[in-house]
């Protein structure tokens, strides 16, 4: 079984909104939040490399395949996730709208289907942005992994990393955990399943 990692920028109050801005698909009114005020310090963002390596998949909802795929496959950063096979979650998006210069895209419909891939072989698949998804994803409970980078701000409005579906009490077990000098904190969790 396949590994769902979800990762995130995320607020002290949940907010995983717009953390780059800068886009249209970011109009959160605190859009670049990662950016604003907190100092840059290349250890803080490690776990964002080592994601880049072990990743076999990406997974996106709509909106922000979206707003990665016309940006995504040209910007070097991330050449090393070009060719690897991506998954979209949507009930909506056509074969029309998927872009031709970002490896193989497969669109899944439902939680079911995100199932059937995790079932498949392979290594981990990855979830960037896609707060949506991570909520359903999370509530149907299929993420396996969470990577989060918690900065030190209260955004008070945008979306949130988690439902408010009432559910059953989900246990996470702590993988690694480090605050930096710029007040980010790394936490990573698996879900005890």
């Amino acid at each position: 079984m396949r590994a769902l990692i979800y990762t995130a920028f995320v607020s002290l109050d949940g907010v995983v909104d717009s953390p780059g801005g800068g886009t249209p698909f970011e109009a959160h009114r605190s859009g670049g939040w990662t950016y604003k005020d907190i100092e840059f310090r290349p250890e803080a963002y490690e776990l964002k490399g080592r994601e880049t390596e072990e990743a076999t998949a990406l997974m996106f909802g709509r909106t922000s395949y979206e707003a990665f795929s016309p940006l995504w496959p040209d910007i070097a950063d991330f050449a090393a996730l070009k060719e690897l096979p991506k998954y979209v979650v949507s009930t909506t998006l056509g074969e029309d709208a998927l872009v031709d210069n970002w490896g193989d895209i497969t669109i899944l419909r439902s939680m079911e289907d995100v199932e059937k891939v995790k079932q498949t072989d392979g290594g981990p698949i990855v979830i960037h942005g896609s707060a949506t998804l991570a909520r359903n994803l999370s509530d149907a409970g299929l993420i396996d992994r969470y990577h989060l980078l918690v900065f030190p701000v209260l955004l008070g409005a945008g979306k949130r990393m988690f439902s408010d579906t009432d559910k059953d009490k989900q246990m996470l077990k702590v993988v690694e955990s480090e605050t930096y000098a710029n007040g980010i904190t790394k936490l990573v969790y698996d879900v005890v399943h």
